[in-house]
C-alpha cells in the first residue's frame, strides 16, 4: 500500500505516504458495480465525500445522457478517482462510476484528508500539486482512449471502453480504410438493419436463448432488450448511430455492416438490462447467438439494401414531382412567349417557350411511374434462407413469420404502405441474384440522362448575356469569374449535369458488380449498395436544388420582343410556304433570305405570294406552334 502512494504522489516523502497509508482503507469492489457501492457516493449528483485510488483493476467513469450511459474515461493500476473532492469539494459529481472487472481501491473519506492536509501544509502543498499537474495533463488530451480486450473466432483485439461496437467492427475499421464514409452516412440503412433484427427477434420470440433474464432485480427478457435496442435505432437515436463505423464499401459481402448492427443491438441490450456494454464475466447478450438467431448477413444485407431502396427511392420521386410541377408552372407562364425552335442547333420551326418547358416535365414524369412501376421487385426477399438459400439454422416456420412480422413493422411503425415484402420463390437463386438492382439502378440512370439534357438545354437557352442565344434568364446565384468583372455563369445546371454524370458512372458499377457474383453469393454487394445509395440521394438533392432554380426563371419584355423578331428573321418561317409553294420555291426563299439579309417577310411581300394582310394572318402564334397546313 505505501509503494502505491509514493507511486501516485512521488513527491511524499516516506513519513507523509505512512500518514495517507493510516486514514485509507483497502477495499475489493465486485465486476459489474454500478456507481461503485452506493456508500462511497461516486454517483452523478451526490457529494463528494471520497477519494479512490485504484491499485488494480479498472473503474469506468460515465456520464447518463437520454437514457444511454456515456463513457468519458477510465482509471486503472496507480491512478486517482475523485480528486475533484479536493479540488472542487463545494460541488456534487458530475459522473457516475462503476467497476469493469474485479477491482482493488484505497478509500480515503473527505474529512479525514482534510484534517490531515490541514495539519500537514507542506504535505497538501505536494498533493495539491499533483492532482493539478494529472488535471492539465487531461486536459493537454494525454488522458488516452482506454481499451478493453475482446475474443472473437481469430483471437484477441483491443476495443475501445466507449465503443458499442465489438471486436468483428473493430477489425473492420483497420482493414476498410476505403472511403473514409461509415455506413452511418446512410441512415435509413441503419433503420432497415435493426428493423429485420426487430422482426427477426420477434420471429424467434419462444426460443429459450431469447427468453431469459439475465437480471433477476428487472422483467425484461433478452429478446424484450433487443427489440427495445432496435427500437433506439429505428427512432434514429444518434447517439447509437454514430457507432455504425465500418465503411461504406468493404470486403465480404457485407458482413462487417450486419456485424457492427449485431454488436452495437447486443451492446446496448446489455445495459437495458443493467449491465455495462462489454461485461465480460458472461454472455449476457451474444451478438450471433442472440442478435443474429436464425440470420446469416447472406439474407439479412441485401434484404436491408432492397428495403432501403424501397423505403428511400420515394424521396426520389418526391423530388421529382417538384421539379415537374416547376416545369409545368414555367410553361403556363411562357405559353404565348414565341421564340424559334432549334434542332441541331440550326433554326427549325417556331415553339412557345411554354412548349420547351413543359416538354421537360413531361418527360421526367414518364419516368415516375417507371419507378413506381418497378419499386415492388425490391420487395421479393431471400429473408430466412440464411447462408445460400437452403435456410441453414432456421426453423421451417422462420421464413414466413420474419417477413409477417417485417411487414407488420413497416405498415404499422414506419407507415411504408407501398411496401410490401414476400418470400422469393427460390431462395438459393435469390440469394445470389442481383438483377433487381441492375434494373432500379438502370431507371435511376434514365432520369439522370434525361435531367442531364434538361440542364444542356437550360445552360443553352441561358446563354449570353450578348452573344449566346438569351432566351431565357436563370436566376444568379453567385459571381462566375475571378477575373472577367460581372459575369456569372449557369452554376446550378452545371452542378445538376455533375451529379448525372456521377449515376450514370454509378450504374456502370452497379452492372459490373452485378455481373461479379459467384456461385451461391454475390460478394460485391457493399459497392452495389453504396452507388445506388448515393445515387438516389444525389439525385434527390439535385432535383430539389434545381426545382428551385426553375422557379426563378425570368424573361423579360425586351427578350420576348427579341424571341418573335428572330421568328420573323428565320428562314425557318419558309417551312410554312410549302403548302402554298411547294418546297423548292421555299428553298429559293431560304437561299435569298440568307443570302440577301432580307426577312422571310420581306422576301414573300416582294415576290406577291402573299400580301401584308395574309402575312400577319399567317404569322399567328396558333399557327405557327400547333398543327396547321396553310392553303394555297
Amino acid at each position: 500500500m505505501l509503494m502505491t502512494f509514493k507511486t501516485v504522489f512521488p513527491e511524499l516523502s516516506d513519513a507523509e505516504a505512512e500518514k495517507l497509508q493510516a486514514i485509507a482503507s483497502l477495499k475489493i469492489l465486485r465486476e459489474g458495480d454500478v456507481a461503485v457501492p452506493q456508500e462511497y457516493d461516486m454517483e452523478e449528483g451526490r457529494p463528494r465525500r471520497t477519494l479512490f485510488i485504484v491499485r488494480r483493476g479498472e473503474i469506468e467513469i460515465f456520464r447518463a445522457r437520454n437514457g444511454f450511459l456515456e463513457h468519458v474515461a477510465s482509471r486503472y493500476e496507480n491512478e486517482i478517482l475523485g480528486e475533484e473532492m479536493l479540488l472542487e469539494p463545494e460541488k456534487v459529481h458530475h459522473v457516475s462510476c462503476r467497476t469493469i472487472v474485479e477491482s482493488e481501491v484505497l478509500v480515503i473519506r473527505r474529512i479525514d484528508i482534510e484534517a490531515l492536509l490541514q495539519a500537514e501544509p507542506d504535505m497538501a502543498r505536494k498533493i495539491y500539486r499533483q492532482l493539478a499537474m494529472n488535471a492539465y495533463q487531461r486536459m493537454e488530451g494525454e488522458d488516452l482512449i482506454r481499451s478493453h480486450t475482446e475474443t472473437d473466432s481469430l483471437g484477441d483485439i483491443e476495443v475501445p471502453n466507449h465503443a458499442y461496437y465489438g471486436s468483428q467492427t473493430e477489425r473492420a475499421l483497420r482493414n476498410f480504410k476505403i472511403t473514409g464514409l461509415p455506413i452511418s452516412h446512410f441512415p435509413v440503412l441503419l433503420k432497415s438493419l435493426a428493423l429485420i433484427k426487430k422482426a427477426a427477434a420477434r420471429a424467434n420470440a419462444d426460443a429459450d436463448n431469447l427468453l431469459r433474464k439475465p437480471n433477476p432485480t428487472l422483467d425484461l427478457t433478452v429478446g424484450d432488450a433487443i427489440i427495445r435496442a432496435c427500437d433506439e435505432i429505428i427512432a434514429g437515436n444518434q447517439f447509437l448511430h454514430s457507432q455504425f463505423k465500418v465503411d461504406v464499401i468493404q470486403g465480404g459481402a457485407g458482413t462487417s455492416t450486419n456485424m457492427n448492427a449485431n454488436e452495437v443491438i447486443a451492446k446496448r441490450a446489455r445495459e437495458l438490462l443493467g449491465y455495462p456494454r462489454h461485461y465480460t464475466a458472461e454472455k449476457i447478450v451474444d451478438p450471433n447467438d442472440d442478435v443474429n438467431m436464425s440470420q446469416s448477413t447472406n439474407d439479412v444485407y441485401p434484404t436491408a439494401l432492397r428495403l432501403t431502396l424501397a423505403l428511400t427511392y420515394t424521396d426520389l420521386t418526391a423530388a421529382m414531382e417538384t421539379l415537374i410541377q416547376a416545369f409545368y408552372a414555367k410553361s403556363e407562364e411562357f405559353s404565348h412567349i414565341l421564340k424559334m425552335g432549334r434542332t441541331q442547333l440550326q433554326d427549325a420551326v417556331p415553339m412557345t417557350l411554354g412548349q420547351e418547358f413543359r416538354a421537360f416535365g413531361v418527360t421526367l414524369e414518364e419516368d415516375i411511374d417507371k419507378l413506381d412501376r418497378n419499386a415492388p421487385l425490391l420487395g421479393e426477399v431471400n429473408l430466412g434462407g440464411t447462408a445460400i438459400g437452403t435456410g441453414a439454422l432456421a426453423s421451417p416456420e422462420y421464413p414466413a413469420r420474419v417477413i409477417a412480422e417485417l411487414n407488420k413493422l413497416l405498415h404499422t411503425d414506419m407507415k411504408a404502405t407501398h411496401i410490401e415484402l414476400r418470400q422469393a420463390a427460390d431462395l438459393v437463386e435469390a440469394t445470389w441474384d442481383t438483377g433487381a438492382f441492375v434494373l432500379f439502378s438502370g431507371i435511376v440512370k434514365r432520369v439522370a440522362v434525361k435531367l442531364s439534357k434538361i440542364c444542356n438545354d437550360l445552360r443553352l437557352l441561358n446563354s449570353g448575356p450578348l452573344a449566346g442565344f438569351g432566351d431565357i434568364r436563370l436566376p444568379h446565384v453567385q459571381p462566375g469569374s475571378s477575373i472577367m468583372p460581372g459575369k456569372v455563369n449557369p452554376v446550378i445546371p452545371e452542378v445538376v449535369n455533375q451529379v448525372a454524370f456521377q449515376v450514370i458512372g454509378n450504374d456502370l458499377t452497379v452492372t459490373i458488380a452485378s455481373e461479379g457474383g459467384q456461385l451461391q453469393l454475390n460478394a460485391f454487394e457493399p459497392i452495389i449498395a453504396f452507388n445506388m445509395f448515393q445515387s438516389i440521394e444525389m439525385m434527390t438533392r439535385a432535383m430539389k436544388t434545381l426545382a428551385e432554380h426553375v422557379g426563378g426563371i425570368t424573361v423579360t419584355e425586351k427578350d420576348r420582343e427579341r424571341l418573335r423578331l428572330r421568328v420573323e428573321q428565320s428562314p425557318g418561317l419558309a417551312t410554312f410556304l410549302i403548302p402554298r409553294i411547294g418546297y423548292k420555291a421555299a428553298a429559293a426563299i431560304v437561299k435569298e433570305v440568307i443570302s440577301s439579309g432580307q426577312t422571310v417577310k420581306e422576301v414573300v411581300l416582294a415576290q406577291g405570294i402573299m400580301d401584308a394582310a395574309e402575312w400577319e394572318s399567317f404569322m399567328h402564334a396558333d399557327n405557327l406552334t400547333k398543327p396547321y397546313r396553310p392553303k394555297r
